[in-house]
């Protein structure tokens, strides 16, 4: 249990990127009182752990009742998580943050947007669908109540690190730098790629009974 819960913790925490996360939720509420800023950051990560367990749960449900199999999950998911590590390595997913962060400072400047805990926080930048095909597939090829137990205790300390991370998200950036964000983004694209690489061969295997 502890092995597959180190290694949830590991892809969770490289899909959801909570320092990542941090920086983008700085420039989101760049104007926002203390205790509005704390609210939001609360509510957003609330969100995301309501959507990701329920896919958890519901996910094979779901699946079956679009009728794909979990092989083709398998590779969809992993062709998926390839290319967020590819947009890490060359720096796409973080500029792609920026400009949705942007986009909603402009919204909210023009009193059209109030409340992004949902949108963009929650999703897609907390759970987005790299973490949501990670949690259906681990909850599919773990189905002891220990070993889902386990995962759901990754995704949820990870989460609770991006809470702690949005509430401390000022002193964070200076503390860090971009130049260590740049690293660390880096290093764990390659992590993802070959990750994604492993769901690819294991759901070809099984889609066409290579054993």
């Amino acid at each position: 249990m502890l092995e597959l819960y180190l290694a949830a913790f590991a892809t969770f925490f490289v899909l959801i990127n909570p320092a990542g996360v941090a920086v983008t939720f700085a420039s989101l509420t760049g104007g926002y009182a203390p205790g509005h800023r704390i609210s939001v950051a609360v509510r957003a990560v609330m969100i995301a752990a309501v959507v990701l367990f329920s896919f958890g749960f519901m996910g094979q449900w779901l699946l079956g009742q679009l009728g794909v199999s979990l092989d083709s999950f398998r590779i969809a998911g992993g062709v998926l998580l390839f290319l967020i590590a590819v947009d890490m390595l060359f720096e796409r997913r973080q500029a792609r943050r920026e400009e949705t962060a942007a986009k909603v400072a402009e919204a909210r400047a023009q009193g059209q947007m109030d409340d992004i805990s949902v949108f963009p926080l929650a999703i897609p930048l907390i759970t987005g669908p790299g973490a949501i095909a990670t949690m259906l597939l681990f909850f599919n090829e773990h189905t002891t109540a220990e070993a889902r137990a386990a995962v759901l205790a990754a995704a949820g300390a990870n989460l609770l690190l991006t809470l702690g991370l949005l509430l401390a998200v000022g002193p964070l950036i200076r503390v860090m730098g971009a130049t260590v964000l740049m690293v660390m983004t880096r290093i764990f694209g390659i992590m993802l790629a070959a990750l994604a690489a492993q769901f690819v061969v294991d759901g070809v295997r099984g889609a066409f009974h290579l054993g």
